[in-house]
Formats: structure tokens, C-alpha cells, sequence
């Protein structure tokens, strides 16, 4: 099996619902050691081909990221239509999914968790909140049963242990996006506009380890949280002369921050990215918003309009939901759900670990392949521009980066 050194890991939530960079909160917190997939299974054996498989889907119902959680709740119930062709089943198991609500909350997801493993479900999946797939990844390996985290993006999820996968990106891929605008990153200036908080602060160090490893020469321009005049904060990007500038911003801020960007000439001035969050935060940034060039995970269309977006954009309109950043992510999820029990069976983990490791697949984004080595869900990325703006503000399509080419370092799985 594969083997690392237990280290730290990283913390923070996803992507708030005003534009961030979604590498936030990059908090270096503590991990328990993690079981090994290679043992035996107790639950291991023949399949009976009428033997349901119980799947736990812990999601924000509630709480700050509901929103969220509803789009990965939605994705999910799009995707296993779509992976099981519409019958809920897969090699002769009906899926089962039971929803739990974390709300938010580590603790919460945890106890939700620990109920269903005690009734013998063997597949866990879900949560938006890094916090809690930092909480669930341990208790997953401790306990032998398939995890699969869902928008979560904290890049210590990857390689945490054999039994935790992931259906989304992770922050490392953002960054990288980002410097695909950059070009060749050796020699050039990159300035990071953020908060002086610990969200600012994570997106500086994020942006160091990622474009500074490339020779690029990181800054960073900070305003405190309490600011409402950022004029003074744009001059100084300005003066700078920066040739990439990375805006990490949240709060009600927003609307000013890009509108004093605009009048400061920072915005044609150079080549400024931001990420783009889901369709309620499109209106904040004004008549800035054209000017501006944004890193995405996904937006509706975003995947080209192939097979399995289409399917899942229309399943999901049919259910009355709407898709948005993170539908895929369920998704994603859904068809790893069916993978693993088509190829790995209906009760032995090990086994379903095997059958995810280094799968290539057919993704609402495109070609994607669930990497061996860390389980990191290696998948493309894209570059967007917004037209128009206000309510009517859309995002269009520039280009679509390669999953190679925005992958993030393989880090074997600590066992």
C-alpha cells in the first residue's frame, strides 16, 4: 500500500458566496492517524445480488452553506440517474442514499457519520466545508468504509489516508489556473489583493507556495477588514506595476473594492484574476466585471456541452433545482458511488478503494481521472470572462485548461 508521513493538514471552508479564491483558510490543524485499506474487510465477502448498498450523503442542508449543499445534493441525485441509467441500481444492488445535515458543523457530521457506520453503511459522501472532510476522512479510515468528500477544497483532503477520495478540485488546482494567465512565471510580479486576515494571509502564503515555486516574485497589498475607502489600496497595487494581480476578497466589501479597482486603472492596466464563485455573486462586480479575468471550477456550459453535462444539466432543471459551481461535484460523486460498486461490489471497502484507483472517466467537465497515488481527482479547469453585468452578468467561456496541466503534485496517501 501506499505510505507517507503523517503530517498537518489544512483547514478552511469553500468558496463564501461573494467572489473568493476558494483557498482560504488554509489553517494548519492536527490529523489522526489513518487505517489501511489493504487489510481485510470485516464486511467483506460474497455479494448477493439483491443486497442493497446503503450510501450516507452528509451535506450542508442548513446553515451558512446551504445554498451550497443543495447544489451538491442536487448533482448527486442527477448523477446516480445517470450512472445507473436511470434504475438505481448497479451489477444487480439498489443504492440506497440517506441524507444527513451537517449544517456546517464538524461535530455534527461526525456524530451523523458515526450513526451510519454503526448501521453498517459502507459508503459515506458529501460535505462542502473543509473543516468537516478534515473531520469525516479520519473516522472514514478508522472505520473502512468509502469516502468521498465533495466541494470541499482544502488540498490536505488529498492523500489523508487509502479510504478518502475526492469529487471536486482542490485549491492548489485554482492557483495553478491562475497562473496560466501569468505565462511564464519566472521573473514576473505578482501582487495579492486581499484582507490583512486569515483569509487574506492564507490566499498570500497559498499563491507564494504555488507561483513562487515558479520563480515568480509574490507581494502582497493588505487592507484591513474594517476598510470601507479601498481607493488608497488600489492606487498601491497600481504603483506597483504588477504584471498578475490575485484578488482573494470577501464580504460586503466587494462591490467597492472592484469599483475602486476600476476607477484606479488597475483593471487595464494589467492582467487581474479572481475566482468565480456561483451565479449570486455574478452582480457584485458591476461594470468591473468584463474587465476582469476569472478562474472557474465549473459554470453551466463550462464543459463544452458534452454527453454527461447535458445529462446533468437537464436532469437536474427537471427536478426543479438549478444548476451552478458545485453540481458537478455531486455529480462526480454519484458516478464514483457506481463505480466502485459495479467494479468493487456491494461490501467490501478495499475492494471499492481498488476500483477508484486510477479510474478514467467521462466528467460533466470532461476527461477526468481519480489519480492512485492520493486519490486527487485530476480533471480541467477553465478561464472566464463575465458579460454583462448586474442581474444579466454571464459568464463566457475563454479557455479550457488541460487536467495535466493544472494538476496538483502527487502526494502519496498516508495509509
Amino acid at each position: 500500500m501506499r505510505r507517507r508521513a503523517t503530517g498537518t493538514v489544512r483547514h478552511h471552508r469553500s468558496l463564501s458566496a461573494v467572489v473568493t479564491l476558494a483557498s482560504a483558510g488554509l489553517l494548519l490543524v492536527g490529523c489522526t492517524a489513518a487505517g489501511k485499506a489493504g487489510e481485510a474487510d470485516s464486511a467483506s465477502g460474497k455479494d448477493a445480488k439483491d443486497q442493497s448498498v446503503k450510501v450516507g450523503l452528509v451535506y450542508s442542508r442548513t446553515g451558512l452553506l446551504a445554498d451550497y449543499g443543495k447544489q451538491y445534493r442536487d448533482g448527486f441525485m442527477a448523477g446516480l440517474d445517470y450512472a445507473t441509467k436511470g434504475t438505481g441500481k448497479v451489477a444487480g444492488h439498489r443504492i440506497e442514499v440517506t441524507e444527513q445535515d451537517d449544517a456546517g458543523d464538524p461535530g455534527k457530521a461526525v456524530s451523523a457519520a458515526k450513526n451510519l457506520i454503526g448501521k453498517g453503511y459502507k459508503v459515506l459522501a458529501g460535505t462542502t466545508d473543509s473543516g468537516v472532510a478534515l473531520q469525516m476522512a479520519p473516522l472514514a479510515a478508522q472505520n473502512k468504509v468509502l469516502y468521498i468528500s465533495g466541494p470541499a477544497a482544502t488540498d490536505a483532503v488529498t492523500g489523508i489516508n487509502d479510504y478518502t477520495f475526492r469529487s471536486g478540485r482542490q485549491s492548489y488546482q485554482d492557483i495553478l489556473t491562475a497562473g496560466t494567465m501569468l505565462g511564464e512565471a519566472k521573473g514576473k510580479k505578482v501582487t495579492v489583493l486581499a484582507q490583512d486576515s486569515t483569509f487574506g494571509q492564507a490566499n498570500v502564503a497559498a499563491v507564494k507556495a504555488v507561483l513562487g515555486s515558479k520563480g515568480a516574485n509574490v507581494g502582497s497589498v493588505l487592507a484591513p477588514p474594517s476598510a470601507t475607502d479601498l481607493t488608497p489600496f488600489a492606487r498601491q497595487v497600481k504603483a506597483g506595476g504588477p504584471d498578475l494581480v490575485f484578488v482573494a476578497w470577501a464580504g460586503s466589501t466587494a462591490p467597492a473594492l472592484w469599483t475602486a479597482l476600476d476607477q484606479q486603472g488597475v483593471l487595464g492596466a494589467g492582467k487581474v484574476v479572481t475566482g468565480l464563485a456561483g451565479t449570486a455573486s455574478y452582480p457584485i462586480f458591476g461594470n468591473a466585471g468584463s474587465k476582469v479575468s476569472f478562474l472557474a471550477h465549473y459554470f453551466p456550459g463550462a464543459g463544452g456541452g458534452n454527453a454527461v453535462e447535458k445529462s446533468m444539466l437537464d436532469s437536474v432543471a427537471k427536478a426543479g433545482g438549478t444548476p451552478d459551481l458545485f453540481t458537478p461535484d455531486g455529480f462526480t460523486a454519484a458516478q464514483m458511488v457506481v463505480r466502485a460498486v459495479e467494479a468493487g461490489g456491494a461490501t467490501d471497502s478495499a475492494a471499492m478503494v481498488k476500483a477508484l484507483e486510477g479510474w478514467s472517466f467521462d466528467g460533466v467537465k470532461g476527461k477526468e481521472q481519480v489519480r492512485a497515488e492520493d486519490h486527487a481527482l485530476v480533471q480541467p479547469m477553465f478561464v472566464a470572462k463575465l458579460k454583462g453585468n448586474g442581474a444579466g452578468a454571464r459568464p463566457e467561456l475563454v479557455s479550457t485548461e488541460p487536467m495535466d496541466k493544472v494538476a496538483p503534485p502527487a502526494k502519496p496517501s498516508a495509509g
